[in-house]
C-alpha cells in the first residue's frame, strides 16, 4: 500500500480544531435553548425521533451517558413532558416522544440548522460542494476513530443529510462490516 500522507500543518489542524468548537457551540446554544434541554437530552430527543421506543440504557449510549446518567436524563426529559415511558418487556422500559417531545425536537432541528446555514451562506457554490466533500472525508475517519453511527451522528438532521445523498458515516460503517468480513 502507498504510505501515509504528511500530517496536516499544524496551523490547518489548530484552525480545523478552533473552527469545530466555535460551530458546536453555536449550534448547540441554540438548539438546547429551542429545546428546553441539555446537550445530552438534546441528543435523546433526535435520537427517539429518529427510533421511537429504545430502551433508557441504548438510548444512554447513543448520547454517551451511563445507564444511570441516561435514567436521571430520562427522568428530567419525562418531568418536563418530553418522554413517556412504556413497558416493553418484564425486564426493560422503552422510551418515546410525546406530542410535546416532537414538537421540541423540531424545534430543535430548525435552530440547530441556522447558524449553520448562516454561516456557510457567503461561500459560493463551488466553495460548497469542495467544503461537501471534505466534510465527507472527515466523517469517514470520525467514524473509523468512534465506531458508532449513532454517536456520531447524534445531532444531525437525518433527513437532510440523505436526502439524494447518501450519508458519509453510514456509508463509512458499511465498508468497514464489508471490511471485517
Amino acid at each position: 500500500p502507498p504510505p501515509p500522507p504528511p500530517p496536516p500543518p499544524p496551523r490547518t489542524a489548530n484552525l480545523f480544531g478552533a473552527a469545530c468548537l466555535a460551530v458546536t457551540d453555536l449550534m448547540l446554544e441554540g438548539a438546547t435553548r429551542a429545546a428546553g434541554v441539555s446537550p445530552s437530552g438534546a441528543a435523546a430527543l433526535l435520537a427517539l425521533r429518529a427510533e421511537p421506543g429504545l430502551g433508557v440504557t441504548e438510548l444512554g449510549r447513543r448520547v454517551g451517558l451511563t445507564q444511570s446518567a441516561a435514567a436521571r436524563m430520562v427522568d428530567s426529559l419525562a418531568a418536563a413532558g418530553l418522554v413517556g415511558r412504556h413497558d416493553a418487556t418484564a425486564r426493560s422500559v422503552s422510551v418515546r416522544l410525546t406530542t410535546a417531545g416532537r414538537e421540541a425536537a423540531a424545534r430543535l432541528l430548525t435552530a440547530r440548522g441556522e447558524p449553520l446555514a448562516g454561516l456557510l451562506a457567503d461561500l459560493t457554490d463551488a466553495d460548497r460542494e469542495r467544503l461537501t466533500a471534505v466534510l465527507e472525508q472527515v466523517l469517514a475517519k470520525v467514524y473509523a476513530r468512534v465506531g458508532d453511527t449513532e454517536r456520531v451522528c447524534r445531532l444531525c438532521d437525518r433527513t437532510i443529510c440523505t436526502n439524494n445523498a447518501e450519508c458519509p458515516v453510514g456509508a463509512a460503517a458499511r465498508e468497514a462490516a464489508e471490511a471485517g468480513r
